[in-house]
């Protein structure tokens, strides 16, 4: 069977601030789950792989309709390995096995905010840029970053950028943060192994659907606003 766009989700085992983050149960589901249905539902993709070091992952994954056809190398798993050289191992392996892969987007697995409607909308400004740059989603901070203050440890702060202490604040540029869900590209950019920032373009998404779940704080706030946003998957 060939292919040509796939959803590309790297789920390792080794999660250490949150153990087995991956498939950890998050608002009645494992929170791969959460990924996996997304990709699935928006009828953007012919396969939906998950590159995993880790045999339960691959199980739940496989479970939930996603494909697990090899198995990530360990020196691909480890806490300091960036994003692109992971899908492009995975490019690698799906045409070994004789897969036609043209387009992928990589979606990282603990996203329960991630929306098809935003994957779809990439997806459109990545075919608008004839496929030369990454897609992702990004969110406005909620303050301007040119008034950012450092604080020392006797808690005295100093403005980073003096020059704008007296900038209204709606006289500034806004700035904007990696929403951290997916990034679209073509194979062949991706196996160039180009940096994602820079060399990318967005969409933007509202700064309250974004949430970086690294601790088990986040992970409690995070299934307080799923519960909120969506009135499921929990008492």
């Amino acid at each position: 069977m060939t292919t040509g766009r796939l959803a590309i989700i790297p789920a390792r085992g080794g999660s250490k601030r949150i153990p087995r983050k991956n498939i950890k149960t998050f608002a009645g589901r494992p929170m791969i789950v959460h990924a996996i249905d997304t990709a699935r539902q928006s009828g953007l993709f012919d396969r939906i792989v998950v590159s995993t070091d880790d045999q339960e992952i691959a199980a739940v994954a496989t479970a939930a309709g996603a494909e697990v056809p090899f198995e990530r190398p360990a020196d691909l798993a480890d806490d300091h390995t960036p994003t692109v050289p992971v899908i492009a191992h995975a490019i690698t392996a799906c045409r070994r096995l004789g897969w036609t892969v043209t387009d992928v987007c990589c979606i990282y697995p603990g996203v329960p905010f991630l929306q098809a409607d935003d994957l779809a909308a990439a997806l459109a400004m990545l075919d608008a840029l004839d496929r030369q740059r990454y897609i992702f989603p990004v969110a406005p901070f909620p303050s301007p970053i040119q008034r950012a203050l450092r604080r020392d440890a006797t808690g005295l702060v100093q403005p980073f950028n003096p020059q704008y202490a007296a900038t209204r604040t709606q006289d500034l540029e806004p700035g904007y943060f990696d929403a951290g869900q997916f990034y679209w590209g073509s194979a062949d950019l991706w196996l160039q192994g180009l940096n994602l920032h820079a060399n990318g373009a967005s969409i933007v998404l509202p700064e309250w659907r974004v949430v970086d779940i690294d601790t088990p704080d986040d992970w409690a706030r995070a299934e307080l606003m799923f519960k909120a946003l969506t009135g499921a998957g929990l008492p």
